[in-house]
């Protein structure tokens, strides 16, 4: 427990360090060009290839639990529509997220603090922890919600591709299943949980990287424990955050 309160505190003193006035804001600008690029716009392919994969085991699965002949057919183009939006172009992105975009964090800024480039920083009057992570928070900030919704219409796609191409469900009943009932709500939902998910997985991240201490060997733990304790606290923010906004 007070190993924990002790790493909290560390956290919380991080965080307060990033979000000072930075010195110059036309590096911070570039830098937050730059990590818009490495962070969000290279997640893209990974996102639409999951989601897209995503969408098509949903309507699969949920075409093959509803076989009874009581149910119409369009429950599946719903089902799968309120799944991808409710819960897995959020959530289940955000844990891809971790494993690529947390590590990817923890490693670079791991790397920089065991080779004293961060050592460095310092030295010149440069406030590390603002320039490092500030910029990598802004970009994931902004441009998740953009993977988010590209994830969900490709998760929908998806869903029709297969789910015609399957059989299980016709054209009509598929897109008549997609706009029954909708509520844009949900979409919004989405994003705030992906904006709370964003911020965990590059403010965590970036605090396993930024105390490193030792060698490589403890920059691959770094970036072991950012993918974890990020997936941990997604699930975590996940209950707290359904309970807060749907109930």
């Amino acid at each position: 427990m007070l190993k924990f309160l002790s790493q909290f505190g560390r956290y919380v003193l991080l965080l307060k360090k990033v979000f000072s006035r930075p010195e110059k804001s036309v590096i911070y600008y570039k830098q937050v060009m730059h990590e818009l690029v490495y962070l969000g716009l290279n997640s893209v392919g990974i996102i639409t290839i999951i989601s897209f994969f995503m969408g098509a085991v949903i309507t699969l699965q949920t075409a093959y639990n509803t076989e009874n002949p009581i149910y119409p057919k369009y429950l599946i183009g719903l089902g799968c529509r309120d799944s991808i939006i409710l819960e897995f172009s959020s959530t289940v992105a955000a844990l891809i997220l971790a494993g690529k975009v947390g590590s990817n964090i923890a490693s670079e800024i791991g790397t920089m603090r065991v080779t004293e480039q961060i050592d460095a920083l310092e030295i010149m009057g440069v406030n590390s922890a603002s320039y490092l992570i500030l910029p990598k928070i802004i970009a994931t900030l902004v441009f998740n919600p953009f993977l988010t919704l590209i994830s969900i219409c490709v998760g929908v796609l998806g869903g029709y591709v297969v789910g015609t191409a399957s059989g299980v469900i016709t054209t009509q009943d598929y897109i008549y299943g997609i706009q029954y009932a909708f509520i844009p709500y949900y979409v919004t939902y989405s994003l705030i949980k992906t904006l709370f998910f964003a911020f965990i997985i590059t403010s965590v991240s970036a605090f396993q990287g930024y105390y490193v201490e030792g060698g490589s060997l403890e920059v691959g733990r770094a970036s072991t424990k950012a993918v974890v304790f990020s997936s941990v606290l997604i699930l975590l923010f996940n209950v707290i955050l359904t309970q807060l906004l749907l109930s």
